[in-house]
């Protein structure tokens, strides 16, 4: 049968741009979609799940305002921002394993490119020199030095079971291994989730919704920002709550996942990663539903509260999974 017959290297690249792309062009589909069911779940009129197109479209038709005192910094960011989260979703697999480049699927890459995307967002945010701009900017460099150890901690608890930290190859492990129960992997899930939060600037953490002067963390470093510019890093933050919901997925329910690049594995990898958004939108949907807003000093502790997650996440492994 036709689909049962492998693709060719040169259909292998292909597929991995096409993998890329998928994240580009679908995750203003999943922020719709998100958004449609959080309505829902208030009683208020949803939007169409293709709003965010449309926002898109009509701030890359508006013409860009800058500051007089705007640096080159402030014009190269936006553009620098978009390219390294789309690099971050394109070290992530989603529908398959054995793609080309998985031999750059690594995790502390992945730590990196989102890292790069936050210092140049705030210092951008500092470039102009405004209140809320330094405010958001600091805001966002303290919730970045304390969710990147549990990130990093996190991904370090599934190496220990995998010994590697390449995405692709620790997600053909937990595959190969079968469903096995690891409370190492609960733990690490969790605080995983709850750093998605924090890095995306969903509730409690922040409020995408709303741009309250001191409460505010992303959109006060992007207040500035206008047309194309604003375009490039509102569909970024976009592309990079997918990939956190992708990576909890994939990392810990990998099931469904394609192996080997046939025709019919990956429909059954597209069908099962579709399924898996739509499952964990519906749970943000939730938390964010019956949590509040929290002050930002309550922000420290919820990041410690994670980081303690992921630490018993990888104890747990060492003294139960291991015999240690």
């Amino acid at each position: 049968m036709i689909e049962s017959l492998p693709l060719p290297i040169d259909a292998a690249w292909l597929l991995a741009v096409v993998q890329t792309l998928l994240f580009v062009f679908v995750a203003p589909l999943l922020s719709g979609w998100i958004k449609r069911i959080k309505c829902h779940m208030q009683n208020r009129a949803a939007p169409s799940v293709f709003q965010p197109y449309r926002d898109l479209a009509k701030l890359l038709r508006k013409h860009t305002v800058l500051a007089e005192n705007a640096s080159w910094l402030f014009r190269f960011t936006p553009y620098l921002v978009f390219a390294a989260t789309i690099l971050a979703a394109a070290v992530v697999p989603l529908i398959a394993l054995q793609l080309p480049t998985a031999q750059i699927a690594d995790v502390i890459v992945l730590v990196g490119f989102l890292a790069l995307a936050r210092f140049f967002l705030a210092l951008a945010g500092l470039d102009i020199g405004t209140a809320f701009g330094g405010m958001g900017a600091s805001r966002e460099m303290m919730i970045g030095a304390l969710a990147e150890p549990v990130l990093m901690m996190t991904a370090f608890t599934v190496s220990m079971s995998a010994a590697t930290t390449n995405l692709s190859e620790a997600m053909g492990y937990t595959l190969s291994s079968g469903l096995v129960l690891r409370p190492s992997f609960l733990f690490a899930a969790l605080g995983l989730m709850l750093v998605a939060v924090a890095e995306t600037g969903r509730v409690p953490v922040d409020n995408p919704a709303t741009h309250l002067e001191l409460t505010m963390v992303h959109e006060a470093m992007i207040l500035e920002y206008t047309g194309r510019h604003l375009a490039l890093i509102e569909w970024a933050s976009k592309i990079k709550l997918m990939v956190y919901l992708v990576l909890i997925a994939n990392l810990f329910l990998p099931w469904g996942i394609a192996t080997e690049l046939t025709l019919a594995e990956l429909g059954k990898g597209t069908v099962a990663i579709a399924g898996k958004l739509i499952l964990l939108g519906m749970a943000l949907v939730v938390w964010e539903t019956v949590m509040a807003k929290m002050r930002i000093f309550r922000v420290p502790p919820y990041l410690g509260f994670a980081f303690l997650l992921s630490l018993l996440g990888m104890l747990t492994h060492v003294v139960l999974e291991t015999g240690g």
